[in-house]
């Protein structure tokens, strides 16, 4: 009786140590994995939801617009909008990518169903494209140069038409 309860407290010390340990580490490896603003965007392959294979290679030399959102996301839906209308005055200009985070095809496209957007969506349903940029939160936004680089990097809702115009020249400046 003795020797089991002995057994089961090192079993849960070393339960516990495992979980302080792996916590630690992860937030030791956080920041320095977490993408910087001038560092290389990292490629990825998708589909969008009209079944065009894309990578972000695809686009260099231009600027990119890459969103990352979903349907239960108050703030990305609220951003949409104006989103559309950058992708709409930009021409070809600057490319607009909208990443799904998570969501089935199904509920992506009835979402969408109820909206004129015209900006190509594609989902990440493995979470892959999600993890090489740090996604942590919703809506998160990268505009990337013509160099394939990082130039601008917005967690949270975008606001304001005029400055994320601002953002997109900036990344233009940026060669």
């Amino acid at each position: 009786m003795r020797i089991t309860r002995i057994i089961a407290l090192l079993v849960v010390v070393g339960a516990i140590w495992a979980v302080v340990w792996a916590f630690i580490d992860n937030e030791n490896k956080v920041p320095s994995e977490r993408i910087q603003v001038g560092a290389a965007a990292p490629d990825f392959e998708a589909t969008t939801l009209t079944g065009e294979k894309i990578t972000l290679k695809d686009y260099k030399g231009k600027r990119v617009l890459l969103n990352f959102w979903a349907s239960w996301c108050k703030p990305c839906m609220q951003e949409m909008p104006l989103l559309n209308d950058i992708h709409m005055s930009s021409g070809d200009q600057v490319e607009t990518l909208f990443i799904n985070v998570g969501e089935s095809k199904g509920t992506v496209s009835e979402y969408l169903k109820g909206h004129q957007f015209s900006f190509p969506v594609t989902i990440d349903v493995t979470g892959k494209i999600s993890i090489a940029f740090g996604i942590t939160a919703l809506p998160s936004t990268f505009i990337i140069n013509e160099d394939g680089e990082i130039a601008k990097i917005r967690l949270g809702e975008i606001e304001d038409y005029t400055l994320l115009q601002q953002w997109l020249e900036d990344a233009k400046n940026r060669k």
